[in-house]
């Protein structure tokens, strides 16, 4: 039997996870344009997709969180700090997927308010995706850094941080107005 290091276990799954949302930004691009060309049978395929995919992302999340507490404090987390990384404040959300991925949601956050009632179901499954995304993202939060601050801002709370994320996120795929 193979024995993986918590570092490896880590490190593969961001990998993993990176590789779905570069195919979430695809998909949702594809999204868009049957939007725009009123494929309306394709959009869903393409918002189907979407959903399978940050679904996986919530997995590859899981994986990554497989190791105990003590192995992430001494084998993770200082290799997130200088000088392993040139950012004293590293987060995910340096990642230029992530970016790409952040700036097309709020781009498209008219096209989710706007659905037709037909893709409605199909919209609903994509929030509740994205709210399982970010349980298992919470769950990792709270086991691994609990009520302290986040790399990024020791400051604040990194579960209330992600909670905030979370709020933003639904919003911009949301067909609420409020």
């Amino acid at each position: 039997m193979n024995h993986f290091e918590p570092l490896e276990i880590w490190k593969k799954s961001h990998w993993v996870f990176t590789v779905y949302i570069q195919c979430l930004i695809i998909s949702l691009f594809r999204f868009e344009m049957n939007i725009e060309a009123g494929n309306l049978d394709d959009a869903v395929i393409e918002l189907k997709t979407a959903t399978e995919l940050i679904i996986a992302s919530a997995a590859a999340m899981e994986v990554a969180g497989s190791m105990t507490k003590q192995q992430y404090e001494e084998q993770i987390r200082p290799m997130m700090i200088p000088p392993h990384v040139k950012s004293d404040n590293f987060s995910g959300l340096m990642l230029w997927d992530h970016a790409y991925l952040m700036s097309l949601l709020k781009k498209m956050s008219l096209v989710f308010k706007t659905l037709p009632a037909s893709l409605q179901s199909q919209q609903s499954e994509f929030m509740s995706a994205y709210k399982v995304l970010f349980a298992a993202h919470k769950a990792i939060c709270q086991k691994f850094v609990g009520d302290e601050g986040s790399l990024r801002n020791s400051k604040c709370i990194a579960l209330n941080t992600l909670k905030k994320f979370e709020q933003n996120r639904l919003q911009l795929i949301s067909p609420n107005r409020d």
